[in-house]
């Protein structure tokens, strides 16, 4: 699977006093969109942790066209744009309806829980040797 789309319905709290969603929530939307992309794999982010690692964002970069509202249904479009070595670098688009609203992309690491850097494993799409647990 390299795309992956969920639905994300904009709540009061993530928009300013001008109604607007902040910013900085869309970095959260991502994060949802990744950890929904790893389930619809068969993958849990519990799995990933129960294997010794973590996934840590190391890189974000966002591009804003216009605002999101409170209430908003709003689509986000998650692919694997590349997997190498001990990264992966994840594309974002994010709509409502027909209009793009942000395009984004994040650089993932692959870390054991002890901060090592290594590669990111087969089952997660890589070609690390961290077996998946279960």
């Amino acid at each position: 699977m390299q795309s992956h789309t969920i639905s994300i319905r904009v709540r009061y709290q993530e928009t300013d006093a001008q109604g607007i969603v902040h910013h900085g929530n869309y970095l959260t939307y991502f994060e949802k969109a990744r950890i929904e992309f790893l389930r619809a794999m068969g993958i849990s982010y519990r799995d990933v942790e129960a294997a010794g690692l973590m996934l840590v964002v190391a890189k974000a970069e966002i591009t804003y066209f216009q605002p999101a509202y409170f209430d908003d249904e709003l689509t986000v479009e998650t692919q694997v744009a590349s997997t190498k070595g001990a990264a992966i670098i994840h594309e974002y688009v994010i709509r409502r309806g027909e209009d793009e609203i942000v395009r984004g992309k994040t650089r993932v690491g692959c870390l054991t829980k002890a901060g090592k850097v290594t590669r990111v494993p087969k089952w997660l799409g890589g070609k690390g040797d961290f077996e998946k647990p279960g």
